[in-house]
């Protein structure tokens, strides 16, 4: 049976006692009835691995997987989450948030956690969240910052003429242009770089780039990751959403997933994914077995 949206609140709020995504009871419930559990995943290659990791452990316990990966952005694949088309995706606490109610004000983890299971509509449940967190960033080269003397968000109020590069979505986004001027009274010209928008930000194009906070390029090339005093960005950690009947015994599979995954396990699986170019079918079934997760 499909957890309901309040059950799912009450299991959350204990979690968040402890550790979150620890909350895993050591025994599993009753033996599943096996159905076909369709997983989606965003069109980004560290979303597709968390996917991964939800479909192998899942097989791992007998259940049928069809997958669903490179979907897009929300405004894609949420629809098709609400309308039953996908059973599981994985999200980010505060990025989700933001999209169901873009007034929200929360920013710490645990607060962020509890919002989203009240903003969520009928139908959705946020499983546990995880650790591991992969939130957006703004970044400037280390030339920039100390040019600049850059430190955090608020110091770029300074800085005239400033160019902002990202996804185009970021045009819209509460945390994008708009954010920047109503927080912290930063004008910036957008520049939707997309897929280049770290080599548009190391070349000059752009002075500033958006990127998620477990991109191993942020270590790789010395990027300056500018601190964020006044809360812009929501925390976002890793959390499942489900639609659809969604058995407890799928949710305690994929709470095992959450409570062993840690920031740094992100990062390590996206370098993987970058400097190895490996699928995210071999990243995902070494990570589990690591952990013991999967036979």
């Amino acid at each position: 049976m499909k957890l309901s949206r309040i059950t799912a609140l009450a299991v959350s709020i204990t979690a968040l006692v402890g550790l979150a995504g620890c909350a895993t009871s050591e025994a599993p419930p009753t033996d599943p009835s096996i159905e076909t559990i369709v997983i989606g995943s965003q069109a980004y290659y560290s979303n597709e691995i968390i996917a991964e990791t939800y479909a192998q452990i899942l097989e791992d316990s007998g259940y049928p997987v069809e997958r669903k990966f490179s979907l897009g952005q929300r405004d894609v694949y949420i629809p098709a989450l609400e309308a039953g088309e996908i059973d599981l995706i994985p999200e980010y606490t505060g990025n989700l948030l933001q999209f169901f109610d873009p007034a929200a004000t929360e920013t710490a983890a645990d607060e962020v956690y509890t919002a989203l299971g009240l903003a969520l509509p009928e139908g959705l449940t946020a499983f546990t969240m995880s650790s591991a967190t992969d939130q957006d960033s703004y970044n400037v080269t280390k030339e920039f910052a100390d040019a600049n003397s850059l430190v955090s968000i608020e110091d770029l109020a300074k800085v005239t003429g400033l160019t902002l590069g990202g996804a185009p979505e970021l045009a819209e986004r509460p945390y994008g242009p708009s954010g920047l001027l109503s927080v912290y009274g930063v004008t910036v010209e957008f520049q939707a770089t997309g897929e280049t928008t770290v080599d548009s930000l190391v070349a000059g194009i752009v002075d500033m780039a958006n990127v998620y906070s477990a991109d191993p390029r942020i270590e790789q090339l010395g990027l300056v990751t500018l601190s964020d005093p006044r809360g812009l960005f929501l925390a976002s950690n890793v959390v499942p959403v489900a639609s659809g009947v969604v058995s407890d015994y799928v949710a305690y599979l994929i709470d095992k997933v959450s409570a062993a995954m840690t920031a740094e396990d992100l990062v390590a699986m996206n370098v993987r994914s970058v400097d190895e170019k490996l699928s995210a079918s071999v990243i995902a079934r070494e990570w589990l077995l690591s952990k013991g997760l999967v036979k």
